[in-house]
């Protein structure tokens, strides 16, 4: 029997099972008033045929209560809209669980990117021995953060997961129960988590999701392609930044940092004890049982009542079940073998501290930081620091920085930043005591501008007493001009005999974060993504002319103007210019959950990144190296999407249409994050202040999605016009870079809706400003279309097209309903009697509206 192409095992296993489940959802009562579920389907159709006839948001609702609720009140009209969101909260949730089991049906588990198809590739080539020297060095880092823009408590999580599994199964009860329950559970949490809550929260990925199918993978390998031979490389680590994540979150204290390093372990202790206890009940032959036995009864001492105590070390555990291993396979046939092997594997991997909590903070902070240390020891101990240390060039106080010890007291310092920045490395210390160095060993310095930012920050640290520090110290370089002279920042820190000392000791590698979203904000799509390639490519070649090895540690977020989007085939395509034995990104919000939060959606994406660190390096090693044309090509297209982008930011109404037209200033509303939505605590919004979530999600909430796509139809018609077509549209069918950046423009078209806000277009202050967003959109859609010789946005993409497509129906409502409560908050501010308690009501809709948009895109902010 032939597989069915993935488009109709998309409509087969997920568009009609939706329309099923949801037929029984809306036919359930959750209230009192039990009509909710009929009327939502009919508001949906007159959002449709409204917006085709090109009304208003306003109109739309105004004919639907007139045709349906008998010309209710204002009051009824909110109380429906409040029960409507309600609704399309859970059909959202019913649409991700219903996607979530039918991942490994219709994406090919065992197709291109896969493990499966590594081997076949490599069995084909004959290339086994370049395979297991590449697999020997390389590395996947995924990152999880905390950043907020996953707005589904703890209890619908774990409804999802139960959800996910009944409808696996077609368990027709038990689904119907799970909607009722989904139904009843409130999706709204009243306070902010703290940092802590979040660590827990994301925990939960890594000890149902992450500790499975690492182990797995790398067994597989190990099985498959090393034929048995251990492999000592991990080829699969986990970063965590909630706890250790400092930049602008004033809520992470030291306290919080420890106690996020001892969650981290218990949970990997736990994950091991659960593992032993199953392998007691098969491993139970003579001189075995035994052995088990004590490391079972350790293991759950350490789990259950230690209060911090371990009562077994990492090498202990390691070498009872090695000796362990050794009589299964001399006295007992290598019975159970297989399953002892998957448990090495797993504390190779996670060691006793599950996944390395880095440490962030922003260089902003450091420079006030380490005013206050130079002041303290000016004046206890003038030797540390010369008197003139402010009157230096940059290059002798770097000189300075570079020979500085001594042992500070955080006590003695007034100001909290100054004493927990100081904490913060103190902490490093004590987690590598408590869980190896693994634990914590990376330091990284947000929003580096210079190689001074990175001297104080490696001096801070040996100022705690800490002359060889086991800590990597990780440069971020964010903005536009940062990226185009990071290389010679690295330069005059290779330059440094001290600091090359450290990196000699760290095993000659230097670890450099490239942030797309704040690139993105600052430079516009083209320019973020060539500037972070150009950066990578410089960065590579000065590492490698002082004997470093580069490791590029990617910023990236879910949708495409942060860097997300199809984002192994960006790996894929990097030439032989740029550094890539390692693949480190970050993970963040809904992103965590709908690429990572299943065991087959997490496998097959783990799956993908190793491949296109294989494809890279091993498969079509030199092939995708862009031409000195090409780069050309790239740079007058980012230049001039530049240009368009600058030129469009600096609108005078630019920031203004932001505050009173979008959602920005109520992502501070959701409880969703413990980071506040901007880093400074002004009234007044500064766009360098502006997180790029709070940003790229406003954009998304109107449905306009500028981040991703403003400036590229701009670009590509500059071509066009010049008669030059044949350039760009050479460079599309041979890069695969360049396609792949485009391809993701087109996801970032494909998810937008200019319709519902054409009403802005005669709006006497910002109707201009709408029409520039609605010419670019238009024209990047044309020449996206005409480059990729398709009639269709993501027409190659049938499924992921017909996805976004349900999802932005359903969404369609809740979108209506936010837009309609945003234009009577303007209508109310501007009447004679201002009445603050409605404007409140219709904030409170505009709030609660984000959380469905935001979790129904999975990755728009």
């Amino acid at each position: 029997m032939y597989t069915l192409p993935k488009i109709e095992r998309f409509n087969q296993d997920v568009l009609s099972k939706y329309h099923i489940y949801n037929s029984v959802f809306i036919t359930l009562p959750f209230d009192s008033i039990d009509n909710t579920g009929v009327l939502l389907p009919l508001f949906t159709e007159v959002c449709e045929t409204g917006f085709k006839k090109q009304e208003t948001p306003k109109e739309i609702v105004n004919f639907f209560s007139g045709k349906y609720l008998n010309d209710a009140s204002e009051t009824d009209k909110i109380d429906l809209m409040f029960r409507f969101i309600q609704y399309i909260e859970r059909q959202i949730v019913l649409f991700d669980a219903i996607e979530d089991a039918a991942f490994p049906t219709v994406n090919n588990m065992e197709g291109r990117g896969s493990l499966r198809d590594i081997k076949e590739k490599t069995d084909a080539k004959e290339k086994d021995d370049e395979l297991i020297e590449f697999l020997e060095n390389f590395n996947v880092r995924t990152v999880l953060t905390a950043h907020p823009t996953q707005f589904y408590p703890g209890p619908v999580l774990g409804i999802i997961n139960d959800l996910t599994a009944a409808i696996r199964s077609n368990d027709l009860l038990k689904i119907k129960k799970l909607l009722a329950q989904l139904g009843k559970t409130p999706f709204i949490q009243n306070e902010k988590p703290n940092p802590y809550d979040e660590a827990v929260s994301l925990i939960w990925y890594l000890e149902n999701v992450f500790y499975e199918t690492s182990g797995e993978i790398v067994h597989y390998l190990q099985k498959n392609i090393f034929h048995g031979k251990s492999i000592q490389n991990p080829l699969i680590k986990l970063g965590f930044w909630p706890g250790g994540d400092r930049d602008g979150n004033p809520f992470v204290t030291t306290d919080i940092t420890l106690k996020v390093a001892e969650r981290l372990r218990t949970s990997i202790l736990k994950c091991y004890y659960v593992e032993m206890r199953n392998l007691k009940r098969k491993l139970t032959f003579a001189g075995v049982d035994t052995l088990v036995s004590d490391l079972e009864y350790k293991l759950y001492r350490s789990v259950f009542y230690s209060k911090g105590e371990i009562y077994i070390t990492l090498d202990e555990f390691k070498t009872q079940l090695n000796r362990i291993k050794d009589i299964i396979v001399d006295k007992h046939q290598s019975l159970y073998l297989d399953e002892l092997e998957a448990l090495l594997i797993k504390i190779n991997l996670f060691g006793f501290y599950f996944a390395t909590l880095d440490i962030r903070q922003n260089s902003k902070i450091h420079d006030a930081v380490f005013k206050d240390v130079v002041m303290y020891y000016l004046k206890s101990d003038p030797s540390v620091f010369p008197a003139n240390y402010y009157d230096l060039s940059e290059n002798e106080k770097i000189a300075m920085l570079s020979k500085v010890k001594g042992n500070l007291n955080a006590n003695v310092f007034e100001n909290e930043i100054t004493k927990s920045t100081i904490e913060s490395i103190q902490a490093i210390k004590a987690i590598q005591e408590n869980n190896g160095e693994y634990g914590a060993n990376r330091y990284i310095i947000s929003n580096n501008e210079s190689a001074l930012n990175v001297m104080e920050t490696f001096a801070l640290i040996r100022l705690n007493n800490w002359d060889n520090p086991t800590v990597d110290i990780i440069p971020l370089f964010e903005s536009v001009d940062d990226l185009q002279k990071a290389h010679e920042i690295m330069e005059q820190l290779y330059t440094n005999p001290e600091y090359v000392k450290h990196l000699t000791e760290r095993g000659n590698k230097q670890t450099i974060m490239l942030g797309f979203s704040d690139g993105t904000k600052d430079g516009g799509y083209l320019m973020a993504n060539w500037s972070i390639y150009r950066a990578k490519e410089a960065l590579t070649e000065v590492s490698r002319k002082y004997g470093i090895k580069a490791i590029f540690f990617d910023g990236r977020g879910g949708p495409p103007a942060r860097g997300g989007g199809k984002t192994h085939k960006f790996y894929a395509s990097l030439g032989p210019k740029i550094e890539n034995n390692e693949i480190q990104i970050t993970v963040q919000g809904q992103t965590i959950s709908s690429n990572f939060g299943t065991l087959d959606s997490c496998r097959y994406n783990l799956e993908n990144l190793l491949s296109a660190g294989v494809t890279n390096q091993v498969f079509s090693k030199g092939e995708n190296e862009l031409t000195v044309d090409e780069k050309n090509i790239l740079d007058q297209l980012a230049e001039l999407g530049y240009q368009e982008y600058l030129s469009f930011k600096n609108h005078p109404k630019f920031i203004p249409y932001l505050e009173k037209m979008s959602t920005l200033k109520y992502y501070s509303k959701t409880n969703i994050g413990s980071r506040p939505s901007k880093r400074s605590k002004s009234e007044n919004l500064d766009f360098a202040d502006l997180r790029a979530i709070p940003f790229v999600g406003s954009w998304s909430q109107l449905k306009q999605n500028v981040p991703g796509f403003f400036g590229v139809g701009s670009a590509l018609r500059h071509f066009e016009e010049t008669n030059q077509w044949e350039k760009v549209q050479d460079l599309y069918d041979n890069s695969l870079f360049f396609k792949t950046l485009l391809e993701n423009s087109m996801m970032s078209l494909a998810k937008s809706f200019l319709p519902l806000t054409a009403y802005m277009r005669k709006d006497p202050e910002f109707g201009e400003f709408w029409q520039i967003i609605y010419d670019e959109f238009s024209e990047t859609k044309r020449l996206l279309l005409k480059i990729a010789g398709h009639k269709e946005l993501m027409e190659n993409y049938p499924d992921g097209k017909a996805s976004i497509q349900i999802r932005e129906r359903i969404v369609l409502p809740l979108l209506t309903i936010q837009q309609y409560a945003l234009l009577r908050i303007n209508e109310l501010n501007k009447q004679d009697q201002v009445d603050d308690d409605l404007i409140k009501v219709y904030e409170k809709i505009v709030t609660r509206s984000l959380f469905g948009n935001t979790n129904a895109s999975r990755n728009s902010a």
